[in-house]
């Protein structure tokens, strides 16, 4: 059998490139024609090409070639692995069982029991008489077992999950902040009259920053990764239901909203910075843990902590 050889190119012609890839080829021929430069390519097989110039051409053409070469060697850029996790890993455990401790001292919904009497979400007493702990308050509250366990199950994993990504501190800080601006707008929306308890609102608000953070560092190619919050929230809608006396979907609303909002801290330059700040995430781990003992403080009368 005889071997085949490549025809020579004419003599007014020059090699410029050899190429092995078809896409690498593509690119080389658009660089080329932006540029006004006439080119022909000799196609041999599925990876091996030729580009051919006029002698005149030869410098400008490599030169052309050589600069984009040097503009896109790092390009795309390689995604980095984020090897950021808190120090402590069991923070969601943690404010899952401090949950569960305080509805082993309140027991079920009874708004003439002492904890909900005081610590519940009162729209009048907020608005009225200015006792805003209880919007910090109404978060350690549920009406009963299974409200208890929809946001001690659901939500600790969504938490823990959310902690792995901010750290402890910054984590708990943005979920007081937005649950309890989220309380605050829902009593607004409501207006005196509405009573309302639970740590769903700010379970919410973890699913709204859950799926901002997922967008902003994953970018629409892992929709999934936006999509799997809000399907873990309708899980927790059809596990606590969607028209008992104590489900406030205003609340959730709310909550989600403002976690939408506020997971684009994440955007902010300084974000990386922060979360590997020990010192920064201990104390803000320190300042939530206060409010929270605060505010229950407050609602007893206790002024002196």
């Amino acid at each position: 059998m005889s071997e085949s050889h490549p025809t020579p190119p004419p003599e007014h012609e020059v090699l410029l490139r050899t190429i092995t890839d078809p896409d690498q080829l593509n690119t080389s021929s658009l660089v080329l024609s932006a540029k006004k430069i006439t080119h022909r390519i000799q196609w041999f097989d599925q990876h091996h090409f030729r580009i051919y110039v006029h002698p005149d051409q030869f410098a400008s053409a490599d030169r052309e070639l050589l600069l984009y070469e040097q503009e896109n060697r790092d390009w795309p850029p390689v995604e980095k692995d984020d090897d950021f996790a808190p120090s402590f890993k069991a923070m969601s455990p943690t404010l899952m069982a401090i949950l569960v401790y305080i509805y082993l001292q309140t027991g079920q919904w009874r708004y003439n029991g002492p904890w909900f009497a005081q610590g519940c979400g009162d729209s009048g007493a907020i608005l009225d008489h200015g006792e805003y702990f209880r919007l910090i308050t109404a978060l350690t509250l549920h009406a009963d077992a299974v409200h208890l366990l929809g946001n001690t199950i659901l939500g600790g994993f969504l938490i823990h999950f959310f902690l792995q990504l901010t750290g402890n501190g910054i984590g708990l800080a943005a979920i007081l902040v937005t649950g309890t601006i989220a309380n605050y707008l829902n009593v607004l929306a409501h207006g005196p009259g509405h009573l309302f308890v639970g740590f769903s609102t700010a379970v919410f608000s973890v699913i709204g920053m859950l799926c901002t953070i997922n967008y902003a560092t994953s970018g629409k190619k892992a929709v999934y990764k936006t999509v799997m919050p809000i399907m873990a929230g309708l899980a927790l809608l059809a596990l606590v239901g969607s028209g008992g006396e104590r489900t406030d979907l205003g609340a959730h609303f709310f909550g989600l909203v403002t976690g939408l909002i506020g997971g684009n801290v994440v955007r902010l330059k300084s974000f990386d910075v922060w979360r590997r700040s020990t010192p920064l995430q201990l104390f803000l781990s320190l300042l939530f843990f206060f409010c929270i003992y605060g505010s229950w403080q407050l609602a007893f009368g206790n002024t002196t902590f």
